[in-house]
């Protein structure tokens, strides 16, 4: 299909990292978009009947005659992207492409794990995660190379996927250590490599640390319990 004039209008949430593998996608094409911001505690009517599932991301392409068709799942809207703008990020070779979809859905998985860490109940079960999680990054530590990218030299739609992943240990690192990195150099290279990418820097709002901390000190779990004894003895300190 033809894209010239199209607008293409990203419908996010503040937190979701699947928002965030489309807007890193999106600024490694260079390709123009307008960025609109719901609160899913409280969805709106017109979210509501854009958004199938009430989830976001939504991608709304707008085409020059102003027709719209609304995509949705951060999956279809990346494949979207690589089959509609330039600069691909998905490797040429199909292989190699289909290896690199299977570790995509690895780290909606990882996702699933952080999102089982920072519910953990008490300590025993937080400890349970934190070693699932170490133990995911195991694997990865396997697949890596000599970086400084997932696939070497070249910037593709997995490092995309796991730049929001290791965004949430930028928080998590400052309420204790974990130790889900330890004895992994070649993963611990990456995520500083992503952490420096101006996409994935751009992909969220500067208050994103504070928008994070306040989810979590929210969720009533041992990580929150964590959080607010961190809160209490920096504020003694101050």
């Amino acid at each position: 299909m033809s894209t010239s004039g199209t607008q293409l209008i990203l419908v996010s949430h503040h937190l979701c990292p699947y928002v965030q593998r489309a807007a890193i996608a999106l600024a490694e094409k260079a390709v123009a978009f307008e960025r609109v911001y719901v609160d899913l505690s409280n969805k709106s009517d017109w979210f509501q009947a854009l958004s199938p599932l009430g989830k976001v991301p939504l991608l709304r392409v707008r085409s020059p005659g102003g027709g719209e068709t609304v995509l949705f799942e951060s999956a279809a809207i990346l494949e979207f992207l690589e089959e509609t703008q330039p600069h691909p990020l998905h490797p040429s070779d199909p292989l190699a492409r289909a290896r690199h979809r299977a570790w995509i859905e690895f780290g909606s998985s990882v996702l699933n794990d952080i999102g089982a860490f920072y519910s953990a109940p008490d300590e025993g079960a937080l400890a349970s995660k934190a070693q699932r999680l170490g133990e995911k990054f195991a694997r990865l530590e396997a697949e890596l190379g000599a970086g400084p990218w997932f696939a070497g030299e070249r910037f593709t739609l997995v490092d995309a996927v796991f730049g929001p992943v290791f965004r949430y240990f930028d928080v998590f690192d400052d309420i204790a250590d974990f130790g889900v990195f330890d004895g992994k150099p070649k993963t611990k290279q990456w995520r500083r490599e992503l952490s420096r990418r101006p996409s994935i820097r751009a992909a969220v709002s500067p208050d994103y640390p504070l928008r994070l901390e306040r989810f979590l000190d929210a969720r009533n779990s041992q990580l929150s319990r964590l959080l607010a004894v961190g809160a209490r003895a920096s504020g003694s300190n101050g």
